[in-house]
Formats: structure tokens, C-alpha cells, sequence
């Protein structure tokens, strides 16, 4: 069952929902609107799921950065989100889609345990500014049901933006 913006606001008080730093202004009917961190890595020419992929680091200056089409871009939010208690899920923005913006395509599902800032799939279909602290994307919380068990991956051991790692190579 999804968390309404009431219920978030109150897990946040009650320290059951990490959102640092919370801005209640942020808050929605559902979710909690999730800020642009400032740091990117993107990778040039083929991927291979095969092989490890060398990355580029850049970093979102106040002048805002361009994406550009063709070019998937891994950046973070701003906040570090998560929670023992509830699971997350994180989404774009209806309004950054209809500017062509896609993030968290293919993985808007965290785990339970899993408290840090929480790595985005960014793709443009036409040149994009983006800036750091902008509003991103929306996050929910939901309750689980059954024995929870906590996530440990590797996704959830930095804050910065965490690239493919192929468990042959990790």
C-alpha cells in the first residue's frame, strides 16, 4: 500500500523515512519531489554488459549542464532517501517528461534497508539544460507485507553516481 504525503511527513518525524535535507514544500498527495544532485558520469561510444565501461565524470555547475540525445547519463538525487520500513519507488517528473526528460526508466524500485542518494537514469530526446537542485522526480513508499529483509548490494554503498558493475567483474 502506498504512503500518502501525510504518512511520509509523519514517518519522516518519526525517523522511519530518511529524507535529508526535507523540505515539506516538496510534499505531494503521494510522494516527495527528489532534487538533482550535481554530479554526472556518462560513457562514450558502446556499452558491453559484458565488459566493465570506463566512465566520465562531470560535474552540474550553477550555469546548469546540457544532455544531449543519444547519451545515457547516470546522476543522483540530491537527498539521501530511504527508510528500514517501507520500500521506495522513484520516478520522473510528468512535467520534465513532456520537456523529453527520462529517468528511472527501467529501475524505480528500491529496496527496503537501502538509505543513501539513489542513482538516475537520464535520457533526453532533444538537448536538455538541467541544473543541480532541480526538482527530478517523485519518491514513494510503500509497505511491505511478509518478513522484511534488508537490502546489501552494492548500489547502496555510495551516494555518488553508482555505474553497471557485472557481477563477473565486482
Amino acid at each position: 500500500m502506498i504512503l500518502t504525503g501525510r504518512q511520509i511527513e509523519a514517518a519522516v518525524e518519526a525517523a522511519e523515512i530518511v529524507i535529508r535535507p526535507f523540505d515539506p514544500s516538496r510534499m505531494n498527495p503521494n510522494s516527495y519531489n527528489y532534487t538533482l544532485g550535481s554530479q554526472l558520469r556518462f560513457a562514450e561510444g558502446v556499452l558491453d554488459a559484458r565488459r566493465e565501461v570506463t566512465w566520465r565524470s562531470a560535474t552540474i555547475g550553477d550555469e546548469g549542464y546540457v544532455l544531449m540525445p543519444g547519451q545515457l547519463y547516470l546522476a543522483s538525487t540530491a537527498e539521501v532517501i530511504g527508510s528500514d520500513t517501507y520500500v521506495t519507488s522513484l520516478i520522473g517528473r510528468s512535467s520534465l517528461g513532456r520537456l523529453g526528460l527520462f529517468v528511472q526508466v527501467t529501475a524505480d524500485l528500491g529496496h527496503q534497508g537501502a538509505v543513501h542518494c539513489w542513482t538516475l537514469e537520464l535520457t533526453v530526446v532533444q538537448p536538455l539544460r538541467v541544473v543541480p537542485g532541480m526538482p527530478l522526480g517523485q519518491v514513494s513508499f510503500w509497505s511491505t507485507a511478509g518478513a522484511a529483509s534488508s537490502y546489501s548490494g552494492v548500489y547502496g554503498q555510495t551516494s555518488s553516481p553508482r555505474p553497471f558493475w557485472p557481477p563477473s567483474l565486482a
